[in-house]
């Protein structure tokens, strides 16, 4: 069988959620499965470990002039009329071409958009919106990433339940463990050793400015209270309310803004901080929550949406638009180490049910299996 794979988001220099979602499973299929031919799609040369093939896996280079819309375009004038012609397409994030071969999965990580509209800038909302009526149209198979949003998926869309499997998330477990505390990482960012890590875009969307105001609270109610607020991060829609909330509790000395770090310090900043917060509104499956579970950082998080799902019963959580909700669970990890160790296990226990492998093999079932697309 012929597997085509849009592989232009995981091959990006500077990667998130979703690009490290479609890198980590290209990876693994090239594991896995010795027996199927991949073409990769990709609109420049792949790069690092994705330029290392297997003799079953083949580099597609889909030249594009524009900065957008490449999996729109030009991947559908390559369904329609290239020489990579695929038994099945698969396209990692929440877009299809306009033109798809007869067999087509893809995966819808959230619809977020739909739920907080006034957090995306208007240009994405129209684009997502354009997007999931090109899916709802062609897609044989959606994958998505917790049974919430399959849920949600179902109910705003009217979708068939039985289009939509449930695979959740991994993460990358040679980089995501337990390590020993690296002071020199404190001294690059000029972070103390006593501070609390947030990581994720810094905007509306992630509740960060709400995080801002929680903490400058917190501070409020414990003046002698040394921990920093370490937000990793690039700036997102809404960022200017993080500034004024810094400003307003005069949090300038407490809050270190280092901005968008590497994979490979993310971990060690994880095994150093005291906790990791993460008030997010609205999350589709939520992976810096097991990310930090995995490094034995005890985690704080938002009670919403999918974090439940993906947090089970190892972490502390919180009504993310309640400061003062937000300013207990602070106290209560800070202040009280039992509380920090049984977190602590109880996220070990809860990150060794994920795994980018098991992602990939779940996959590889949905995308191989005739009785998957069978007409519904």
């Amino acid at each position: 069988m012929n597997i085509g794979i849009d592989a232009s988001r995981a091959n990006k220099p500077h990667k998130t959620g979703v690009e490290w979602y479609s890198y980590h499973l290209i990876e693994e299929f090239k594991k896995i499965d010795k027996e199927n031919h991949y073409f990769l799609y990709t609109d420049k040369p792949l790069q690092g470990e994705l330029a290392k093939c297997p003799d079953n896996f083949q580099e597609c280079i889909l030249s594009w002039p524009f900065s957008r819309f490449w999996t729109l375009g030009r991947l559908s004038w390559e369904m329609l009329a290239g020489k990579y012609q695929p038994d099945v397409l698969f396209v990692a994030a929440h877009t299809l071409p306009l033109i798809a071969p007869k067999r087509a999965v893809v995966t819808i990580h959230d619809i977020g958009f739909e739920h907080y509209p006034d957090l995306y800038p208007w240009a994405d909302k129209i684009y997502h919106r354009f997007a999931f009526q090109v899916i709802k149209f062609l897609a044989d198979k959606i994958i998505t990433v917790s049974n919430y949003s399959k849920k949600d998926i179902v109910d705003f869309y009217k979708i068939n339940e039985k289009k939509i499997d449930v695979v959740y998330n991994g993460y990358d477990s040679n980089k995501y463990r337990v390590q020993e505390t690296n002071k020199e990482i404190l001294k690059k960012y000029n972070i103390s050793s006593d501070f609390i890590l947030f990581i994720g875009r810094l905007e509306e969307k992630k509740n960060t400015p709400r995080l801002i105001e929680a903490f400058g609270e917190f501070k409020k109610r414990n003046p002698e209270d040394k921990h920093q607020l370490v937000l990793v991060g690039k700036s997102g829609f809404g960022f200017d309310r993080v500034v004024q909330n810094i400003k307003k509790y005069n949090l300038e000395k407490d809050v270190v803004l280092p901005g968008w770090l590497s994979d490979d310090d993310l971990p060690l900043l994880l095994n150093s901080a005291r906790a990791f917060v993460f008030p997010s509104l609205f999350e589709g499956f939520g992976i810096p929550v097991i990310e930090a579970m995995a490094c034995g950082c005890p985690v704080i998080c938002s009670n919403k949406t999918s974090l439940p799902e993906a947090a089970g019963e190892a972490a502390l959580m919180f009504d993310p638009f309640k400061v003062e909700e937000i300013v207990s669970r602070l106290e209560q990890v800070l202040h009280n180490e039992t509380v920090q160790e049984s977190l602590r296990a109880k996220g070990l226990q809860q990150a060794s049910n994920f795994s980018w492998n098991k992602c990939a093999r779940e996959t590889l079932n949905i995308l191989t299996k005739e009785d998957n697309f069978a007409k519904i």
